[in-house]
């Protein structure tokens, strides 16, 4: 009896992991040229090979048009699932509703949407990581007196984003419990080291007062860097990102980066197959799910870094 129970559960198993062998599923991304998104993708990759589906990535340059044109495109390879990092909120609404209309389920991963056409929305919890760096930044400045006349500028992506809007939100908050004065912002539009320089020298010139620039990104450090050296304000001008690059691991111990806060891309992107493989397999999908940020600097980086090295860079030992 017991050896007819084994039988059958092995062939339910084979069964199921045929089953998801013949699947496909499709991942469209803003822009691979951005590390932050080439790291997710390796998650994505990994945990669906892992899992037997097939897998196909379209990456759209950050262009509206590419966009609809990668989901054309995957939809004539007849996908089964849907995983989308849009280019912004709105973008998403269209992807989401031409998936609905194909009998697609959807995962959005990182960026957020103005619709709720999906089965599962996998993000990291942007306000609080955000307000978390900003009092990184607020005891920096504290520590060395700079907090009472000293003010923060900002380069954002771009506003239209839920992501973006919830990190301006938490590091804002952060900055005016402590009192200390906002630079103003300007918005990310092409994310070039040219873009990135020009407004850290805008930010620079502008505000005699500036202690510290904020990279709502990780990127393109090396222009906001670049903009302080230059203005002759190394000492006085610190530099503090969102996300990482692999220097980062370097650059925070050595002060050269007050910090930065860490998401999870590489997890996310395993979460965001995982929450397709629930529904696949009637088991349950959680429709929210926001992974915690992680807030580093100098004085916590070395505890963390298995975790970052994995998790936030895609770095297997």
């Amino acid at each position: 009896m017991k050896i007819t129970k084994i039988i059958i559960l092995f062939f339910v198993l084979l069964c199921s992991m045929h089953a998801a062998s013949h699947k496909r599923i499709a991942y469209i991304v803003s822009d691979l040229e951005i590390p932050f998104w080439q790291i997710m993708s390796k998650g994505i990759e990994t945990k669906a090979n892992e899992l037997r589906y097939k897998i196909s990535i379209y990456s759209s340059s950050n262009l509206k048009k590419n966009e609809l044109e990668n989901l054309a495109l995957a939809l004539s390879t007849k996908i089964d699932g849907l995983i989308i990092s849009p280019i912004n909120s709105s973008t998403a609404v269209t992807l989401l509703e031409i998936a609905k209309n194909n009998n697609i389920p959807a995962v959005v991963a990182d960026i957020g949407s103005d619709s709720e056409n999906y089965i599962s929305f996998i993000s990291s919890d942007n306000k609080q990581g955000a307000y978390e760096l900003g009092k990184i930044l607020t005891k920096y400045m504290k520590d060395l007196s700079i907090n009472k006349d000293g003010s923060v500028g900002i380069i954002a992506i771009p506003q239209k984003r839920a992501n973006g809007k919830e990190r301006t939100l938490g590091f804002m908050q952060a900055l005016n419990e402590d009192n200390i004065k906002s630079a103003g912002l300007y918005q990310q539009v092409d994310f070039s080291y040219e873009e990135t320089y020009n407004y850290s020298k805008k930010l620079i010139n502008d505000n005699k007062n500036l202690k510290a620039i904020w990279l709502q990104g990780s990127d393109k450090y090396k222009g906001a860097l670049d903009a302080i050296k230059d203005s002759n304000k190394e000492k006085e001008i610190a530099l503090i990102c969102f996300d990482a690059e692999p220097e980062f691991l370097e650059m925070i111990p050595k002060g050269i980066l007050i910090g930065s806060a860490m998401q999870q891309p590489y997890l996310m992107g395993q979460e965001a197959v995982i929450s397709l493989d629930n529904f696949f397999n009637n088991k349950e999908v959680i429709k929210e799910k926001k992974l915690p940020i992680l807030p580093i600097s100098k004085h916590n980086i070395e505890e963390k870094l298995k975790t970052i090295k994995l998790n936030v860079l895609g770095i297997k030992d």
